[in-house]
């Protein structure tokens, strides 16, 4: 078969690329290497991580602030495995979504390991052990990443184990030592911890969050110490011993040579993800890897081999499905011919804690570190009407705006639906819009986002109304 297009890996960058490609008439083919479409993301990631993060929120919020809204229960308990099922229904249903999208577009699915014999020519290695050749004009890799495992972590997938394992654990934990103050080690840490899993976390930085603002990083920290998460920040992890029943886990200072010991059930190794390229036989069609084993691409996201193009977590960047999304259709659009484009720095970061963490746009820290001028409007969430009503009265909104020109620069909010919250940040920023007119905006009253108002009121000459 000869395709013009052909997509390997059916994440959220694959598919959409290939949908994209579909929609623009050009005759696409996906590769994937599971039974399943959708990638990490929407199989062991995004998906089913947000799912468990919902069904453990509604058990804290049961536990701990139903009685204070008038709602008495008796008998409460987790019942792990039903949450386990209806989060790998959420995944069946969304996966099977994406086989219809497959079908409506008349996108080829072919399942196996695809590798090059050559720019023009994929070779895919199925379960059954047969092979299959196919020729296409152009190749989109889409291939994504996988955790990045220390040998001295010693990852057994049974008691040292990474996101993966640890949506799908048997019962609820007693104790959890999480590597890695990042977004992912946090989101699964606040799921056991509301379950009632004491959960302790080694960050070599001295903060959780770093490539987030530093105010995020203190507000999330706070919340989470609520929740009963313990902190261990400039500190490394040596070595991770695994036992039949538990975990453990030595434990350094950064600037110095005391050690100690953590135990636990499980050891989640949360310390970043690498690209997966793997058996991809790029090296015959002569595709070539940056120093950090990324693919390297030009503006255009296309590699060193004229026909070959690169997206989402194997080529620089952060490693966000939106992010590969936007690429993919940036590939597809620049292969029709047209001429799309994407703002990297509006593209928002999130971590799906409760309260969520969001942010675009650049950080108080690095306009600092760059020189640039500004000034800092914050906002509490807990002077908002609505974040009382709901007693969701943790976080705050900060913009940050230039201090000649009132340009906002960054956005970043702790707090209820700040996930859904910081896409008005995007579109303010997207247009190049100033504090004073996302001050002068409105804002429907009561809702979260006035607090995004009021901020803007603090960057523009302490002018925010309601603290």
């Amino acid at each position: 078969m000869k395709y013009d297009v052909t997509v390997i890996g059916s994440g959220p960058g694959g598919y959409v690329a290939a949908i994209r490609c579909a929609q623009l008439g050009m005759k696409t083919a996906i590769i994937e290497h599971y039974n399943s479409l959708g990638g990490t993301c929407l199989n062991v990631g995004c998906i089913p991580s947000k799912a468990l993060l919902d069904s453990s929120e509604h058990y804290h919020n049961a536990k701990e602030k139903f009685q204070e809204h008038g709602i008495d229960l008796s008998g409460l308990k987790v019942n792990l495995p039903q949450m386990i099922r209806r989060k790998n229904d959420v995944v069946d249903q969304t996966v099977k979504g994406i086989g219809f999208l497959m079908k409506k577009n008349k996108i080829e699915v072919l399942h196996g390991h695809g590798s090059f014999v050559d720019a023009h020519k994929i070779s895919i290695a199925k379960e059954d052990g047969t092979k299959e050749e196919i020729e296409t004009d152009k190749v989109i890799i889409a291939t994504g990443s996988k955790p990045i495992v220390p040998p001295a972590f010693n990852y057994d997938k049974n008691r040292v184990i990474t996101s993966t394992e640890a949506l799908n654990l048997p019962q609820v934990p007693k104790r959890m030592v999480i590597i890695g103050g990042g977004a992912i080690g946090l989101e699964l840490g606040s799921v056991y911890a509301r379950l009632g899993t004491g959960v302790e976390v080694v960050e070599f930085l001295d903060r959780i969050i770093a490539n987030m603002d530093g105010d995020c990083s203190s507000e999330l920290q706070r919340s989470l110490k609520k929740l009963g998460m313990k902190f261990h920040l400039k500190h490394k992890v040596n070595t991770v011993k695994a036992l039949k029943n538990g975990v453990k886990v030595e434990v350094q200072k950064r600037d110095s040579e005391d050690t100690f010991m953590l135990e636990a059930d499980y050891c989640l190794v949360a310390i970043g993800r690498r690209p997966y390229t793997d058996k991809l036989g790029l090296e015959n069609a002569g595709v070539q890897l940056d120093e950090k084993g990324r693919i390297n691409v030009n503006d255009h996201l296309q590699t060193n081999v004229q026909n070959i193009y690169a997206i989402g977590d194997v080529v620089k960047g952060p490693m966000l499905a939106h992010k590969a999304q936007d690429e993919g259709i940036l590939v597809a659009e620049t292969l029709a011919g047209q001429k799309p484009h994407i703002n990297y720095n509006l593209i928002p970061g999130v971590v799906y804690t409760w309260p969520e963490v969001a942010g675009v746009g650049q950080t108080e820290e690095q306009l600092k570190e760059a020189g640039i001028p500004y000034k800092s409007g914050k906002f509490p969430m807990r002077a908002l009407g609505r974040a009382r009503a709901s007693t969701d009265i943790e976080g705050m909104v900060k913009i940050l705006a230039h201090k000649d020109t009132d340009e906002i620069l960054g956005v970043h909010m702790v707090g209820a639906r700040a996930a859904d919250m910081i896409a008005e940040a995007v579109a303010l920023m997207e247009f190049r819009a100033s504090a004073e007119d996302c001050a002068r905006m409105s804002h429907a009253h009561p809702t979260y986002t006035e607090a995004i108002k009021e901020a803007a009121l603090a960057a523009t000459g302490d002018r925010a109304l309601h603290v």
